[in-house]
This record gives structure tokens, sequence and C-alpha cells, in this order.
């Protein structure tokens, strides 16, 4: 699976939706990405993010299970991992500390994924 656009990625995936999970995780292993997940709660996507667990990027839905995927949003941005929110929210609706975050929106198109991680990965 070499000269895949996201060889080499390893990519959080936190999505509470099993079937757009499913479909998220199907289309970034297909361009080549090692995912990490999908966790369908927060408290999951937090202990695999302290568990020291390389992530090179994350995909992340803004509602989790009724819970706001932020606190998670702000520690992998402490930690320099280029985030993605993959929401049917919009950028209004954002804290204005994630303003210039990449959105895609569902349901998400691989394409705009792709390059709205490989954007953010140079970026970082």
């Amino acid at each position: 699976m070499h000269g895949l656009p996201l060889d080499s990625y390893r990519i959080l995936v936190v999505e509470d939706e099993f079937l757009l999970a499913n479909d998220l995780c199907f289309d970034l292993e297909r361009a080549g990405a090692t995912v990490i997940g999908p966790f369908g709660h927060m408290a999951s996507a937090m202990g695999c993010a302290n568990a020291g667990t390389r992530i090179d990027a994350a995909v992340l839905d803004i509602n989790v299970a009724g819970e706001e995927v932020y606190p998670l949003a702000d520690l992998l941005t402490a930690r320099a991992v280029p985030i993605i929110f993959a929401t049917g929210h919009t950028r209004e609706s954002l804290p204005e500390r994630f303003a210039m975050t990449p959105i895609c929106h569902k349901p998400v198109v691989l394409q705009e994924l792709v390059a709205a991680v490989r954007a953010q990965k140079r970026t970082s």
C-alpha cells in the first residue's frame, strides 16, 4: 500500500455514530492511514490520547455521545497534533480558539478529508 496519500499517518478517529465511524475508518485505511479507534466515548478517546500513543492527526466529531469533544481537542492541540472536525456544526458554532480549525462536513468526502489532513500535517 505504498504511495497512498496517507501512508505512514496514524489518525485518531472520534465518532459515536457507528455507520459514520465505520465509513470514515474504511476510507482513511483505503487512503493508507493507520486508524486509531474509532472511539465513541470521550473517556476512551481521552484515555488513548493520554496513553502516549503516537497520533499524527485526529478527526473529531464535535458531539460524542452527548459530550463536546473540545477538552480532547485542547489536549491534542497542546501536543501539536493537527485536528480536523468532522461534523454537521457550522464554523460559527465553534469556540473562538478553534475558529481556524479545518471542518469536513458530514457526510465526509474522502478527498476533502485527505487534503485537510495533509495540509494540517504540513503546517504543524
